[in-house]
């Protein structure tokens, strides 16, 4: 796209199979030719594989396969998960972007993934947007050892899909797309699914409308068929389906959401009975108040999903409820009391449960609120609020400085707990500490 006649160029620079290839340069192994996996041996071979690396996909292992799934006949390293030396390394490497250009510049999109806007560096440095990129890769390569491929656009997305569907694919890890060449060369190109932003859901309904590629979505003649559909999504599919992108770096650093959340999820190890998993659920109130006490942050409400074991035709439900607050707080006495509340009423006590989720709702900093001494029925309540805050404090000063697992609750000892082992993970894999 351009901005006052001048035409914006965008790098996006994928870490190949990061978390793989971080482990094979700990161990001294060529990330482009060892066979590695990383995946946790101590779960069962149902176990999502975190990272794939490069030369295993070569022999037709799928990124994110399960463990069962590989063939038996391949040799292969299982690597456990490192997810503290995994952020090391991306913050390293983050470190040489900002080498090369201001953060304001700079959309991190993932830990192995990053978007720069170079239109304003390529005069500084006397190069072009490839040489430029190629200059950053073999910095990458040299520092850390880990390889990276570029994607280089007109516009974000472009620079997205020359990444995903021509630089992965290309031997000097390069792609390079602009609007007309978007056209000219992608707009046969299938899958639809290839396409950023277009899962299969959405290349389900597309088919049904007989869309099977871009360039029939560009040229669809129904426009008020797609809005239908896909609603106000239906802008984005057709800008995209003309490699039109008018969001830019500066608009990402800009946005600023109107409505916040947060969620604690978590995936059990088994089907849980009832009992057991309102254990799970009072750890998990536990967890997320301290963590509103620690971003100073209140919520309005909190909505609770249950997901059960598959039944015998391996049909999943689940059961949803929600614990509305009497006004925002994070106080753990009032959440765990009203969310327990909604897991006693909602809550299958005959069906196993094997995932939970806790949705904090309309988030908020606490000194946007106006303090109600009489939400609680008088001031007394209003001082043991406070004593319990001075609580929460204390156990998060102790934590910080001591570890999660130095300060823990009776329910976290017992058998079928989660809480100390979530402690040592980080996004629900093994930290490596």
């Amino acid at each position: 796209m351009r901005e006052n006649g001048k035409q914006r160029h965008y790098l996006c620079i994928d870490l190949k199979s990061f978390y793989a290839s971080v482990e094979c340069v700990e161990r001294g192994l060529d990330p482009l030719t060892t066979d590695l996996v990383v995946a946790d041996p101590e779960r069962t071979e149902k176990t999502i594989c975190l990272a794939v690396s490069p030369a295993l996909k070569a022999k037709g292992v799928r990124n994110r396969c399960r463990v069962f799934e590989i063939p038996r006949s391949l040799q292969y390293i299982m690597a456990p998960p490192r997810m503290k030396l995994y952020i090391e390394y991306s913050a390293n490497i983050y470190a040489i972007y900002l080498k090369y250009f201001s953060k304001d510049d700079i959309h991190v999109y993932s830990i192995d993934e990053a978007f720069m806007d170079v239109t304003d560096y390529l005069d500084l440095y006397g190069m072009d947007t490839k040489a430029l990129g190629n200059k950053i890769r073999r910095e990458i390569v040299e520092t850390t050892g880990i390889p990276a491929t570029c994607g280089m656009g007109t516009n974000l997305y472009l620079a997205k899909i020359a990444l995903d569907i021509t630089a992965k694919h290309s031997p000097d890890f390069f792609g390079e797309l602009d609007e007309e060449s978007f056209k000219r060369t992608l707009w046969d190109h299938r899958p639809l699914t290839d396409f950023w932003r277009i899962g299969a859901g959405t290349a389900r309904r597309l088919h049904d409308l007989g869309i099977t590629t871009m360039g029939q979505l560009a040229a669809y003649p129904d426009v008020d068929m797609l809005y239908k559909v896909f609603g106000v999504d239906a802008e984005i599919l057709i800008d995209h389906a003309w490699g039109r992108e008018p969001v830019q770096i500066k608009d990402i650093k800009a946005y600023k959401s109107k409505v916040h959340s947060t969620t604690n999820t978590q995936v059990l190890s088994a089907g849980y009975d009832f009992d057991d998993a309102r254990i799970i659920v009072k750890e998990m109130c536990d967890s997320t108040c301290l963590e509103l006490v620690r971003k100073d942050l209140v919520t309005e409400s909190v909505t609770l999903v249950v997901r059960y074991e598959k039944d015998a035709d391996g049909n999943i439900f689940r059961t949803a409820g929600t614990a509305k607050l009497a006004e925002p707080t994070n106080s753990l006495e009032i959440i765990r009391r009203d969310v327990l509340d909604v897991f006693d009423h909602v809550v299958s006590r005959n069906t196993p449960v094997r995932a939970i989720a806790l949705n904090c709702n309309n988030v908020r900093e606490s000194g946007e609120i106006q303090l109600n001494l009489f939400a609680h029925g008088d001031e007394r309540d209003e001082k043991e609020l406070s004593r319990e805050r001075a609580r929460q404090e204390a156990i998060l000063e102790i934590k910080d400085k001591f570890g999660k697992n130095s300060l823990l609750k009776g329910i976290d000892l017992l058998p079928n707990a989660t809480q100390m082992e979530r402690n040592k993970q980080i996004g629900g894999h093994k930290s490596g500490e």
